[in-house]
């Protein structure tokens, strides 16, 4: 099922699933901090109530102090302490009579005790410093004996001993809530990230295997197809040259062909300055004009083998061009995988910054085999262009020849009557030198022409030699980015 996805979207579900893991967690971990802040809460609560009774208990023993010490000296100082131990107790007592602050019942009771007494001793002192402003001392002594004895202060004391120990228990229970809370807490933080990391981990190797193997076959169609390119741009560089060769050998051979014509023309010349000499070198003469047809007729088998080489040339030159097309068919599906290597890689995002510089050099070598096909192409038509009019030039040479061939025969039947036709003979001489000069001409025409071809040949076979060494870059491009993987 996981194989159905697409790299962006594993990447995506890869992500999602630690993500969710980790919202859980924080869930759990925010529900785990809510409790504790009310523990805290509670805490602090029953903090403020022992702080209340224990301010209501000091408030009273002022107001008991300041009672008896005026009812012994009868001085306002010690009224005024009374009015304090007054006022803090009231205080105290609406503060723990508040709503929320006391919640269990049994301590609501103490606190009931508590101010009832306060409310019973806050009463006989406010009597016993009534009688005193009134001149009753013996009254307020006698009262004071009745109402003010230590019985009542232990009472109280009791009372108020047992609401601290009350609340100090619930503190003491709040605290270990707490603690076992802040044990879950730490707890769940450890599990949730040795879950998280593992959960990622496991998720990261799925992800990596299944795009490392998606790449490792990408990257074996890119070497076959680099190897197939090599083995094709090989048997090209092996043809240009066997190409080369034999323009080389056919421009040896018209460099040869050429002396001869010049010798031709040499002997053309002799023979029309040496005209009245030609009844004693009759025979001689027509030697050399049985010669000239030999030679004449060796040129045109020539000429004929350099127009077939000439078209073995040009349909090579074709073949050239197909391969070389292919070639920048290649460079450009080459391109299209690296640049969809090169989105794929920024999708990935840190992991794939290798393998996207990888890919932009896949690119270059590409655009570099494409530039180097798109070269050869156009010294292939260059070639072709020049191959047309080579073709045309040995047209004309064979034409010239066979007109050449038609002269010397003509010469051939003049000696026949060189006795009768000297001047003729001067003439057709003359002619002949003519026509020798023409062919040299065009021979050397055919020559200039042969050396073009060898020149397009060599530089078809750099232009070869440059693809081959693109291709063996890209194939080294791809054994390290196998390595890479």
């Amino acid at each position: 099922m996981f194989k159905q996805f697409k790299l962006r979207d594993r990447i995506l579900i890869g992500y999602s699933l630690p993500l969710i893991a980790l919202m859980t967690a924080t869930g759990l971990s925010l529900w785990k901090a809510n409790y504790l802040k009310d523990l805290f809460q509670d805490i602090k609560r029953v903090d403020r109530v022992i702080g209340q009774s224990q301010k209501l208990e000091a408030g009273l023993s002022e107001l008991i102090m300041g009672t008896r010490g005026y009812l012994i000296s009868n001085s306002n100082t010690y009224l005024e302490e009374y009015n304090l131990g007054k006022q803090a107790f009231e205080e105290s007592a609406n503060a723990l009579q508040q709503t929320g602050m006391i919640i269990q019942p049994e301590q609501q009771q103490y606190v009931q005790e508590i101010t009832q007494l306060g409310e019973q001793i806050e009463q006989s002192t406010s009597e016993v410093i009534n009688l005193v402003q009134q001149g009753q001392k013996q009254e307020a002594i006698a009262l004071a004996n009745a109402e003010l004895g230590a019985e009542l202060d232990l009472e109280f004391e009791k009372v108020s001993s047992q609401l601290n120990e009350s609340e100090r228990k619930e503190i003491e229970q709040d605290i270990a809530k707490a603690e076992i809370s802040i044990n879950n807490l730490v707890l769940t933080f450890l599990l949730g990230t040795l879950g998280l990391s593992g959960l990622s981990t496991a998720i990261a190797l799925i992800i990596a295997s299944r795009a490392t193997r998606t790449i490792l076959e990408s990257i074996g169609k890119i070497s076959s197809s680099s190897n197939q390119i090599a083995v094709t741009v090989e048997e090209q560089e092996r043809n240009a040259n066997l190409q080369a060769a034999s323009v080389n050998e056919t421009t040896t051979a018209m460099d040869e062909l050429e002396a001869t014509s010049r010798q031709s023309a040499e002997q053309a010349n002799a023979a029309a300055l040496a005209a009245e000499q030609v009844f004693q070198l009759s025979d001689n003469g027509n030697q050399a004009v049985e010669e000239t047809l030999g030679e004449m007729t060796n040129l045109r088998s020539k000429v004929t083998a350099i127009a077939e080489q000439i078209m073995q040339l040009s349909e090579q030159t074709i073949q050239i061009g197909n391969i070389s097309g292919l070639v920048s068919d290649l460079a450009n599906q080459t391109n299209i995988l690296a640049l969809n290597a090169a989105v794929e890689a920024v999708r990935a995002g840190e992991h794939g910054k290798g393998f996207s510089v990888v890919a932009a050099e896949i690119r270059k070598l590409a655009d570099q085999s494409k530039n180097s096909a798109e070269n050869i192409r156009t010294l292939v038509n260059e070639i072709q262009h020049k191959i047309n009019s080579a073709v045309m030039v040995t047209d004309e040479g064979s034409k010239t020849v066979d007109s050449g061939i038609q002269i010397a025969n003509r010469t051939a039947e003049s000696f026949a009557g060189v006795a009768e036709a000297v001047n003729n003979m001067v003439i057709n001489n003359q002619q002949i030198s003519l026509n020798t000069k023409q062919q040299v001409q065009a021979i050397q025409q055919v020559v200039e022409a042969m050396n073009n071809i060898n020149l397009g040949a060599k530089e078809t076979a750099i232009g070869i030699g440059q693809t081959k060494e693109g291709t063996s870059q890209l194939n080294e491009a791809t054994i390290n980015l196998q390595r890479i993987v």
